[in-house]
């Protein structure tokens, strides 16, 4: 069977430049919409999150934002079905993500707060990156590649073709003008190949070796069913 661990945020929030809290988490759909791809296809899927934190979602992604009314009453429905397991997550501290087939991060803006630093994820990408295990990142959740340089004057990923949100993106959300600082220009000072779609909000998928990663959430789908085909269905 292929076995996935799903890292998730365990931030609630995303500190904006001027001090004030934002208040997010994960995507809702970003999490989910894989989730279901892994387990349809026979994948076991483990949750964790830094400390074990239960994660928060980001009620955006509840609302307009996440789509119209029939999707988000469904996605709704469907996390309340998933409460034990995203009330229980495993500490990321205590995994061995030598398990796993596959490391998958949603994303939201919660991974700009605490992936983006936290080392363990960090240590746990540049050594899946070196023995060329399979990683995948959605959205905003490639900014846990920056925990991965650990000190070094170039990041693992220099090089790689990856894709995330795009600053257009991040416009478009209303909090280009307000962040600390965007993905896509934080992906290009790593050395990362950015890739985006000729249109905003747009599914686009980049595979790069082991690594795959999906600009948007409308990319969540796409991005989990290339993986199931590529990696097998597990059953």
């Amino acid at each position: 069977m292929t076995t996935v661990l799903m890292i998730l945020t365990a931030s609630d929030h995303w500190t904006l430049k001027d001090g004030s809290r934002h208040p997010t988490g994960y995507w809702a759909e970003e999490f989910l919409a894989p989730y279901e791809v892994f387990t349809r296809a026979g994948w076991d899927v483990t949750v964790a999150t830094p400390g074990g934190t239960p994660p928060t979602v980001d009620q955006t992604s509840l609302g307009l934002f996440g789509g119209l009314p029939p999707k988000t009453r469904r996605i709704k429905e469907a996390l309340t079905e998933l409460a034990p397991v995203l009330d229980a997550p495993v500490d990321l501290e205590t995994v061995d993500h030598a398990a796993y087939d596959l490391v998958f991060y949603p994303g939201g803006h919660g991974p700009m707060e605490d992936l983006a630093y936290d080392k363990t994820s960090g240590r746990l990408l540049a050594d899946r990156l070196a023995a060329g295990r399979s990683i995948a990142m959605l959205c905003h959740a490639p900014a846990a590649i920056l925990a991965a340089s650990d000190g070094r004057e170039a990041s693992p990923f220099a090089g790689y073709r990856m894709t995330g949100l795009s600053n257009r993106e991040e416009a478009l959300n209303g909090l280009a003008g307000k962040a600390p600082w965007l993905l896509e220009d934080r992906l290009r000072e790593a050395g990362v190949e950015y890739s985006r779609a000729l249109l905003p909000l747009r599914p686009h998928i980049v595979v790069d070796r082991a690594v795959y990663t999906g600009q948007n959430p409308q990319s969540s789908r796409v991005l989990a069913e290339r993986l199931v085909a590529d990696l097998g269905s597990g059953s």
